[in-house]
């Protein structure tokens, strides 16, 4: 029988089977759990304390305290409302890790029960509800104790209140969590940033509460301040990318192919078990695809209303590509696709409106082959993979630059490979091309990207082409190869754009042949075009 040992002051974790059974609170009824939170109270000083807390027990916070009682550490968990507190006691007892896991009803005992330095995740709904729990265990943290916010919260947010806490002594961390409710019990992909210190007491139990891969825990230390919220938000966006292209290959191949939902199951299906497309979402596509609807006849996706919701993750990656100047055109196509989805009942409108001026909805193209255009859609959604996820590196790029964060791209592609909503096979050619060349400009340069997407661009442009002609929208698709052509031109018509705004507003041009200087042209006199510069550049 052994201990581990952990970076906080040797603290040890003891094995399940030389714990002290531990306190847990059970019933509700006011008098009976008062004595039982007092018990709890006063067995502190004996039983085994928790290596680390968790406030906030909704279905990501259960999932992921139960994760770390699976793999051996106590864990207290602590809810505003109790019952939920209560829930996960049952549960944790339910699945045989009720010694793991202790539940208590005030935040005092909660935290009370906690090793120094207390280590307390929090999972609650991103803005007040977060100021409001950090605020309930500020009363009684001490110095040195870390709080680690595991939502999905704006990255400055989190610099604030890294701020504000250290003003008593507290650590704090911003830490992206993604997987949903699988990954956060099975293993999920965790982005912890903020100070490294705040890091380092709690590295050995995250690297086992991750989702584990060939090459490591799927977890690392991100970089300084609010980095780690920041790594997820781009996760997300690409998220929203990824998304939108399948769903645009499914309406292709539904629509112009006309295949049946159980050729659809097919062919994802195929499209997973091969190298290329293997990926978490396109498998659970192909599961979502063969679904029966269990209230009636036919399948399930075809009597889902056409809304897409969205929390606002991906509208901040959208809002921080343009604050940093950072072009990212299919994450904004993805973005825009749910806005459009939205509208569900102007959309209706319209297509009875145009289908009055015979534009009909469109429908599957006579004598189509199928097993070219599924070949093709698959090189357009490969194709259009690399152009969304070289935009969301980019993104993340940029930011880190700004902020000095340092952070590795390569690394950040290999802990995304489980656990995480956007796991795919993919991201190990990512984290490839990051070690081929870890200043990599964008991931359009890496030799082997730019072998593959050559090899596929004429299926790419048959499917946006077959698309477009048949009236089906393919925002992402189209935006990607936009994203590519224009990457890959030597030269853009954005000399007229540049002697449009000097004609208008004397915004000054730079000219090819006369090296950085900048100049100033009277493009007509008598329209009113002044010979006066208005900026110094571009």
């Amino acid at each position: 029988m052994h201990s581990q040992q952990f970076a906080a002051g040797g603290t040890t974790a003891f094995n399940s089977r030389t714990l002290i059974p531990r306190a847990r609170v059970t019933a509700p009824k006011s008098r009976q759990t008062t004595t039982r939170v007092q018990a709890a109270t006063m067995e502190h000083t004996t039983a085994p304390k928790s290596q680390i807390g968790l406030c906030g027990l909704a279905v990501m916070g259960q999932n992921l305290a139960l994760n770390v009682a699976e793999k051996g550490f106590n864990i207290s968990v602590y809810n505003r409302s109790y019952e939920k507190t209560e829930a996960a006691v049952t549960r944790a007892q339910k699945e045989g890790l009720g010694e793991r896991l202790s539940g208590y009803k005030e935040v005092q005992d909660f935290l009370a029960s906690l090793e120094r330095p207390r280590r307390v995740i929090i999972l609650v709904k991103a803005g007040a509800p977060v100021d409001a729990t950090i605020k309930q265990l500020m009363e009684f943290m001490e110095p040195g104790d870390i709080i680690i916010d595991g939502g999905n919260e704006w990255y400055e947010n989190t610099e604030k209140r890294k701020a504000m806490v250290a003003q008593k002594g507290l650590q704090y961390l911003g830490m992206g969590v993604s997987g949903g409710e699988e990954g956060a019990r099975r293993g999920p992909s965790m982005m912890p940033g903020g100070s490294p210190e705040a890091y380092a007491p709690i590295k050995d139990i995250m690297e086992k509460v991750a989702a584990q891969v060939d090459d490591g825990p799927c977890v690392m230390y991100i970089g300084d301040g609010g980095s780690g919220n920041y790594v997820k938000m781009v996760h997300n966006g690409i998220e929203y990318g990824d998304m939108q292209l399948i769903s645009e290959a499914y309406d292709i191949l539904k629509t112009v192919g006309g295949l049946t939902n159980e050729e659809l199951a097919a062919v994802f299906d195929k499209w997973n078990k091969g190298k290329d497309l293997a990926s978490f979402l396109i498998e659970i596509t192909s599961l979502i695809m063969a679904k029966k609807d269990p209230e009636g006849e036919g399948f399930l996706v075809d009597k889902i209303l056409d809304q897409t919701g969205s929390k606002g993750t991906g509208k901040w990656a959208v809002q921080q590509a343009a604050e940093l100047s950072t072009a990212t055109p299919t994450i904004t196509a993805a973005l825009d696709g749910r806005y459009m989805s939205a509208i569900k009942p102007e959309r209706v409108e319209a297509a009875k409106l145009y289908s009055s001026l015979n534009l009909n909805a469109p429908t599957a193209v006579p004598g189509v082959n199928k097993g070219q255009l599924i070949e093709d859609v698959a090189a357009a959604l490969y194709s259009s993979k690399i152009c969304s996820y070289a935009q969301g590196m980019n993104l993340i790029k940029a930011k880190s630059e700004e902020q000095n964060w340092n952070i590795n791209l390569g690394n950040l592609a290999r802990i995304w490979k489980g656990g995480c909503i956007i796991r795919a096979v993919f991201l190990e050619e990512i984290h490839d091309a990051y070690k081929r060349n870890p200043q990599l400009p964008n991931l359009l340069m890496d030799p082997e990207f730019a072998k593959k997407i050559a090899e596929r661009h004429t299926g790419w442009r048959r499917v946006v082409s077959t698309a477009i002609n048949a009236g089906v929208p393919v925002p992402g698709l189209s935006a990607s190869l936009s994203y590519f052509d224009t990457y890959r031109r030597d030269r853009l018509p954005a000399n007229l754009v540049q002697a449009q705004r000097d004609f208008f507003g004397s915004h000054t041009y730079q000219r090819i042949d006369k090296g950085d200087a900048w100049f100033h042209t009277v493009w007509d006199e008598t329209f009113g075009s002044a010979d006066s510069i208005t900026t110094s550049s571009y």
